[in-house]
């Protein structure tokens, strides 16, 4: 029997980690209801702030409560994010960007990338990036000189089908100059877990 609305937790996230957590939900890995917000609000700190703390608004008044999945710096650096959370009966999962989520968060991503060298791509940022950062008149030569001070790509494979976009990776690779470093299979249980702990800490602190 599901349960009503007012006793489940509803996970509001970001939309590029939205193929990720469709498929936790259809495998009975997480008991949430989910609610996107479009990727494409990244380019604006006040547009993504707004809609956030409506979608948090509107969301509290019919759940049992609200975990956030965006990163720390989502907002900024100096902890927008987490003061935007602390403001409601919410949780975020303990994260710095999308990224670090999928790898496990908490910070993990530092590990092996303390200089932020590495350029990270799955499927959901290739297309964001096709989308909403690309244009037609970026120069090639400019474009190569933006993305010189990093060192390459690592790819980050976390639904099995990475190697369906290798035409996008290439195209990737050939419009920001870099090299493909790595291929990581991380597969889901990043991403669960920082949402499991983040449930978690919610039911605690709301009893």
């Amino acid at each position: 029997m599901d349960l009503n609305k007012e006793d489940r937790i509803c996970l509001i996230s970001c939309g590029i980690l939205k193929e990720e957590i469709l498929r936790l939900i259809q495998e009975d890995s997480l008991s949430v209801d989910a609610h996107f917000i479009e990727e494409g609000l990244h380019a604006d700190y006040d547009r993504l702030e707004k809609e956030l703390s409506q979608a948090i608004e509107e969301h509290l008044e019919s759940y049992a409560g609200v975990v956030v999945l965006y990163g720390d710096v989502c907002l900024g650096f100096n902890d927008e994010m987490k003061n935007l959370v602390a403001n409601y009966r919410s949780e975020k999962v303990d994260c710095l960007n999308c990224f670090d989520c999928l790898l496990g968060g908490k910070g993990i991503i530092l590990e092996s990338d303390p200089n932020h060298i590495f350029f990270y791509l799955n499927p959901a940022w290739m297309n964001f990036w096709n989308k909403f950062k690309r244009k037609p008149t970026d120069v090639k030569e400019e474009v190569w000189e933006k993305f010189s001070p990093l060192k390459g790509i690592v790819l980050l494979d976390s639904l099995g089908n990475l190697d369906n976009y290798k035409n996008e990776i290439e195209e990737f690779r050939e419009y920001t100059g870099l090299s493909i470093l790595e291929k990581r299979e991380i597969g889901l249980e990043g991403v669960k877990g920082g949402i499991l702990e983040a449930i978690k800490r919610l039911k605690e602190k709301t009893g």
